[in-house]
């Protein structure tokens, strides 16, 4: 055993055993914050709470969570070639600032019918929802370098005070008999920013001088990042939205839609805790110019993300119908083993997705990674729109719509193999303000 567990933690990138623990807390703090609210909450309220979930995991994440990813890349080049991140997070934080406030903003003109198409005309989840974002901003920013410096251990201890805190107030609200959806919506805003403080004299400490870094290398792929990130999150959370809007009133399939979907995600929480060290690890091969680590580490990944997909598919398939009704108090069967497998199967094709679009990501195909996000969101869009059952149509969508975005981006992989394979093998070179601004992203392009 003490062997098999050699092998696998070999095969994981450098820093997922660090991040690791503080994914599993803030994994089982969604479970806790849900199946709390779904016990201390009536259909309706829960069913407030599980829209507002949904639109931070999606939306939210959308947004923001392409910041820590090019923060990660570009942080990692830079230890490379031995400069400091705090340019970086400078120039960083002042662009988060002005992403959040054009978010709030929208937010602010929007409160009515928003509140009235989303929340049952509840204002005050309006206003939670600005919260968890602006929770958002701040958690992304500073785990971005955290990554990219290779601080993991800091940066797993911010995932679970993250979690620690959205379990403990999960429970105070039902200890101290708070029955609104308000409250368990603001715990989503209250916990990642106490998280953020927690680490970051940890983060300031890490960050050292540099040269300044130009504004189009931290934002020039930016803009296609979060379009294909978006696209990514309405994939993977299309299931609850399409319902709310197809099916407004049917708040107990609603509550189960979400509630199934929680289960079938578990692997993609253990997968969390890969995507940073694996961004950083593919980045910093790339960089060095070492061919053979990157497509090494590219292979044991895809392996590893098969076998999450295995160990959280098949119990999510056999007693999926029984654990929500335990963990969530649905008392409906409204779905059954074969959706929990779809929903399991989309989960694992989906996995599949992201570790070849960081793949992509690395190489500046970021418009390859929209193209295919784009090509499996319309699969999706489509599947929804054809008559029938609502809940059929929306989870055969999200497998189907998964499945399409693996398939397009092996395609693309497999027709840029050559150039990003002779780049790969190429030393790296520093860059001049007439350059990309990326590592080894000119030997791309030729």
């Amino acid at each position: 055993m003490k062997t098999l567990l050699n092998k696998l933690t070999a095969a994981l990138p450098p820093g997922t055993v660090a991040v690791a623990g503080g994914t599993v807390v803030l994994g089982a703090a969604s479970y806790a914050h849900l199946g709390v609210a779904g016990h201390s909450l009536s259909d309706a309220g829960y069913a407030n709470v599980s829209v507002l979930w949904t639109i931070v995991m999606s939306l939210g994440i959308g947004i923001f969570f392409p910041l820590e990813q090019e923060l990660t890349r570009i942080v990692s080049a830079r230890v490379v070639l031995g400069q400091g991140a705090a340019p970086v997070l400078r120039r960083a934080g002042l662009l988060t600032a002005g992403i959040l406030g054009a978010t709030l903003l929208v937010l602010g003109l929007g409160a009515r019918p928003i509140a009235d198409l989303l929340f049952q005309g509840d204002r005050a989840l309006v206003a939670a929802l600005g919260g968890a974002f602006a929770g958002m901003a701040v958690c992304y920013l500073t785990r971005g370098v955290l990554a990219g410096l290779g601080r993991f251990g800091a940066y797993g201890t911010q995932l679970a005070v993250d979690g620690g805190l959205r379990i403990v107030l999960a429970f105070g609200c039902a200890l101290f008999g708070l029955h609104s959806a308000l409250a368990f919506s603001l715990i989503l805003a209250v916990a990642p920013v106490v998280a953020t403080l927690v680490t970051l004299p940890a983060l300031l400490r890490a960050v050292g001088p540099g040269e300044q870094i130009a504004w189009r290398e931290l934002s020039g792929g930016l803009g296609l990042l979060v379009c294909a990130t978006l696209l990514s999150q309405l994939v993977v959370n299309a299931a609850v939205m399409s319902t709310k809007l197809l099916a407004p009133t049917d708040s107990a399939l609603i509550a189960a839609l979400m509630s199934a979907t929680v289960l079938a995600r578990v692997p993609l929480f253990v997968f969390g805790s890969l995507q940073a060290s694996l961004l950083s690890g593919l980045t910093a091969a790339f960089t060095a110019g070492d061919r053979v680590a990157f497509w090494a580490m590219l292979r044991r990944i895809a392996m590893v993300v098969g076998a999450l997909g295995l160990l959280g598919g098949v119990p999510a398939t056999v007693l999926g119908p029984w654990l929500i009704e335990v963990l969530f108090g649905i008392q409906d069967p409204v779905l059954g083993s074969f959706d929990f497998f779809l929903l399991s199967a989309g989960t694992a094709a989906y996995m599949f997705a992201m570790v070849l679009g960081q793949a992509l990501m690395v190489f500046k195909r970021h418009n390859l990674q929209l193209l295919c996000w784009a090509l499996g969101t319309a699969v999706l869009v489509g599947i929804t729109l054809i008559p029938g059952e609502v809940s059929v149509r929306v989870i055969v969508a999200y497998a189907l719509g998964s499945t399409a975005t693996v398939l397009a981006m092996l395609a693309a992989l497999r027709l840029s193999f050559p150039g990003t394979a002779a780049a790969a093998g190429e030393a790296p070179r520093r860059t001049t303000d007439a350059d990309t601004g990326a590592p080894g992203v000119g030997a791309v392009g030729r």
